[in-house]
């Protein structure tokens, strides 16, 4: 079966986007996912979305399969291109297109806005940070858990956990690009501490309104960027008193602009998404 796809990328954190509005279930298997996803074989991407119905009033469903097959409740980066994907296509439709939209995903409900410059700001909802959501080991359920010890690879790191709908732990570090990533990331990923893994983010302080970070992804590794990962940041970041509640977090394709609302307590990611190409497969 020969199938249509638009890839797109947020700040280098590339995603395959197929239309699957005409069924509540994406038309890809886990496995085929991968197969598209490989850089050298496949289309290429850190995963695949997917645009489906909307669900509980919503305008329309995000299901994403990551580069090794797994399902992550949401990605920051992957909802962006999404909102995009899916103004273009009603764009091509329609001649016109909206600017907010209502997305169902496994995380709740998200709500993108297309900016008059570009830029899309989504709001992501309320950080989760007692351990119990996260879900980790390293605090008893009802606790949170901030500047807490973490051994990995014979080390003890200072660690804060955080979760936006899936899990993140965030460590502070003095330079990002010392950091052996691709050999810390996935002992992170996947230590007996978090039953679900975890996505792993190192972060240095620049200043209290600019922090650069780096990022393991559960389920894809490394990354250019993390939009979840980034508003796990901050939040970690203003926990441990390192920065303010609006910021913006460097990552190796970019930056956003995130902001922690004191007023409604939610985290409201701004960046770009581009498309990259179109084809079939």
């Amino acid at each position: 079966m020969v199938m249509e796809f638009v890839k797109y990328h947020g700040l280098g954190n590339d995603f395959i986007l197929v239309d699957n509005r005409h069924q509540a279930e994406p038309v890809l298997t886990p496995e085929q996912a991968v197969e598209w996803c490989d850089r050298h074989f496949g289309i290429g991407a850190d995963g695949v979305i997917f645009a489906l119905p909307g669900q509980s009033g919503t305008d329309y469903t995000m299901r994403i399969f990551n580069s090794d097959g797994s399902e992550p409740e949401m990605c920051g980066n992957g909802i962006r291109c999404l909102a995009q994907f899916i103004a273009d296509l009603e764009a091509a439709e329609q001649g016109q297109a909206r600017h907010t939209y209502t997305i169902h995903t496994l995380a709740g409900q998200m709500v993108p806005h297309l900016e008059a410059d570009g830029q899309i700001t989504v709001d992501m909802g309320e950080p989760r940070l007692v351990a119990a959501e996260i879900p980790t080991t390293l605090a008893t359920p009802e606790e949170k858990v901030v500047n807490q010890p973490l051994d990995v690879a014979g080390q003890s790191w200072q660690v804060t956990c955080v979760s936006m709908g899936n899990p993140h732990c965030i460590a502070r570090v003095d330079d990002v690009a010392d950091i052996p990533l691709a050999a810390l990331g996935p002992q992170f990923e996947h230590h007996f501490s978090f039953p679900k893994r975890t996505n792993a983010e190192f972060v240095q302080v620049v200043q209290r309104d600019y922090l650069k970070m780096r990022v393991w992804e559960r389920g894809a590794g490394i990354t250019l960027a993390c939009g979840t990962g980034a508003c796990a940041t901050l939040v970690a970041g203003v926990l441990n008193d390192w920065c303010d509640r609006r910021a913006t977090v460097e990552l190796p394709g970019g930056t956003l602009l995130i902001h922690w609302s004191e007023a409604d307590n939610r985290l409201y990611m701004t960046g770009p998404a581009q498309r990259v190409f179109a084809g079939r497969r």
